[in-house]
């Protein structure tokens, strides 16, 4: 990877619908050799896609959570059963294995407690082999971003 490419992936970082034309521009290439590096960095798997960032106040979904989960146990056949269960609901946005006192951490949101408690109760903690969730709700977002810093 190069410099051209690291600018790239900055400037599709910044804006995923940039046409090709701009971002020539913008990374100092004329559009063909723009492109044919843009489409190697997504050959590559270096850009694995492109999203929108959506607002998720506007959904209704007010409230975001971190739950950390201890398992009873970490048996290969309890961890892939976790790690399944976990995939079929779109309000865990993230899940972390992690080191320290608790094995995964998890970036949750809902529209309100009522809904993270339905969540947990009636859904994570029928999962096998849950020993105990701890939760910090978030009061106040100071920063998001999908940006990956690239340095040259």
């Amino acid at each position: 990877m190069d410099n051209y490419d690291r600018k790239i992936l900055q400037a599709l970082q910044l804006d995923g619908r940039i046409t090709n034309k701009q971002l020539a521009e913008q990374v100092s290439l004329s559009q063909a050799p723009c492109w044919r590096r843009v489409d190697a960095l997504e050959k590559s798997g270096l850009i694995t896609g492109y999203t929108a960032i959506v607002d998720q106040q506007k959904l209704g979904l007010n409230l975001t959570a971190f739950a950390q989960i201890s398992l009873d146990n970490h048996h290969p056949e309890t961890v892939e059963q976790f790690d399944q269960g976990i995939q079929q609901w779109p309000e865990i946005l993230e899940c972390h294995a992690t080191s320290g006192e608790y094995d995964y951490l998890l970036k949750i949101v809902t529209q309100d407690m009522n809904s993270y408690n339905q969540l947990i109760y009636e859904k994570i903690l029928r999962l096998p082999s849950i020993r105990s969730i701890n939760t910090s709700f978030s009061m106040q977002q100071k920063k998001r971003t999908s940006q990956l810093p690239i340095h040259e």
